[in-house]
């Protein structure tokens, strides 16, 4: 096993509890800044005044983390301030081994094509049996270079 795969299954592991529940931590509508200090009870300048910043600036915050464009940073010392922690992840959408396994099987069905094509020109086309155990082959083989993520030429 490469160093990558035991990678790829050890943060398959741990995210795998997020991706079951990823729409219960989705951000709220106005945004977890928001969401929060409205259900401490909080006001803009009670948070402005733990974070010695002015309501203003919290305000932006508050826009800024509802444009996706807040800095975690700013973020950290915000939630901070309201007893909380970020917790901060990438979520794959399917497992990350599924994610290589497909791109590995996408780029060897483009470099098989290529061959394919060539090989029927040729009248030495191989079979469908041939050509399906040379993808896994060649799949396998991606899964494991360099090569997986670059664009074929």
């Amino acid at each position: 096993m490469s160093n990558a795969e035991m990678i790829r299954r050890s943060i398959d592991r741990r995210v795998e509890p997020l991706r079951k529940h990823s729409s219960a931590t989705a951000r709220p509508a106005g945004g977890w800044v928001r969401a929060v200090r409205s259900a401490l009870g909080m006001s803009t300048t009670d948070l402005a005044r733990r974070l010695g910043v002015t309501p203003v600036a919290v305000r932006k915050l508050e826009a800024s983390e509802r444009n996706g464009v807040v800095r975690l940073d700013t973020l950290t010392r915000a939630a901070d301030a309201m007893g909380c922690d970020v917790v901060y992840a990438f979520v794959p959408r399917t497992s990350l081994e599924e994610f290589v396994e497909v791109r590995a099987q996408e780029r060897a069905d483009t470099e098989l094509g290529q061959v394919d094509t060539t090989m029927a020109l040729e009248a030495q086309r191989t079979s469908q049996a041939e050509r399906a155990h040379l993808r896994d082959q060649l799949a396998a083989e991606l899964t494991r270079s360099s090569r997986l993520w670059r664009d074929p030429s």
